[in-house]
């Protein structure tokens, strides 16, 4: 089933070419079906990048999925043109009475700062709040996942002595969860961060399993026991030159960074970096949707609550 997007939006041309279905809202509303109504807030700086990506992930399903982007009003994007936020983004105020079948909250180039030093930590805060009540289930990127362990179970954040930036081998630990259903044994995803939540401080609260973890790049997916919340600790949506634009873009701001590990082919920038995650994250957005969302909403998104025990 496609993807539901604006008709207009930049995504829905470079998933077009990709062969992805996608359908604006005028064919969308002759289709007697109600789609899984998904909020992203997208707090990634070159937005547009992440919307297509996201997009992306979340189309290798049966499902059909309506998207909406979400901004906040406590931060001016400085990447991102005013026109295109005006035209496809919300505040939360404009969507905050009604209620969603998922929420994805992305990364953000703010690690080297304590939450509550971010300038829009508070507005976070509310919209973390409020998804217990009116999302069925969401999943956190990154540092949204970092952001999302520190709210709902005061876990702190680390920095770590160097940048974690590459693709890594991550182990699966308990298959017969629905949201590895059909990974292998082990699966690659890219990271990109300089700080990381441990293994120890997630033991320690009940009601959270680690999933995922890699000997390189520690935790990589964390879930509560009832599947409401979902800690992704890197960039599965990454598509293949994202990595490559980073250490280009540090390249060029004379930071020195250390090559993206086990990225290029024989460590060579100039090479075409290798495709190998891209079936495992499609496997995790179509369990997710499929298993922690679909399957437990309500029809009726403003009726009564939905039993959320997988």
């Amino acid at each position: 089933m496609p993807i539901k997007v604006q008709k207009d939006l930049p995504a829905k041309a470079v998933l077009e070419k990709e062969n992805i279905f996608t359908m604006d809202e005028d064919r969308a509303s002759t289709q007697d079906i109600r789609p899984l109504e998904i909020l992203i807030v997208n707090l990634m700086p070159i937005k547009e990048d992440t919307e297509t990506q996201l997009l992306r992930a979340l189309s290798n399903t049966p499902l059909q999925v309506d998207c909406s982007f979400l901004m906040l009003e406590s931060h001016t994007s400085k990447n991102t043109s005013a026109s295109h936020l005006n035209k496809f983004y919300n505040y939360f105020d404009e969507v905050k009475n009604k209620k969603f079948d998922g929420m994805i909250i992305t990364g953000a180039p703010v690690e080297h700062m304590e939450f509550e030093e971010v300038n829009y930590w508070e507005e976070l805060e509310r919209i973390m709040e409020w998804s217990k009540t009116h999302v069925t289930s969401t999943l956190h990127i990154c540092w949204g996942a970092q952001a999302g362990l520190y709210y709902h179970y005061g876990i702190h954040k680390f920095k770590r002595d160097s940048k974690l930036s590459g693709i890594y081998s991550h182990k699966v630990l308990d298959r017969k969860v629905p949201l590895v259903r059909s990974m292998d044994d082990f699966i690659m995803a890219p990271h990109s961060r300089y700080t990381e939540v441990r293994r120890e401080d997630i033991d320690k609260v009940p009601g959270l399993k680690v999933l995922v973890e890699s000997k390189e790049a520690g935790l990589f997916l964390v879930m509560s026991e009832d599947g409401r919340q979902i800690f992704v600790q890197g960039h599965p949506e990454y598509d293949r030159m994202t990595l490559d634009g980073e250490y280009h873009r540090d390249l060029d701001k004379g930071l020195n960074p250390e090559i993206p590990c086990n990225y290029y082919e024989n460590d060579d920038p100039s090479t075409v970096p290798m495709l190998n995650w891209r079936n495992a994250a499609n496997t995790l957005y179509a369990n997710w949707l499929n298993y922690y969302v679909y399957q437990v909403t309500p029809f009726d998104l403003d009726g009564e609550e939905a039993d959320y025990v997988i």
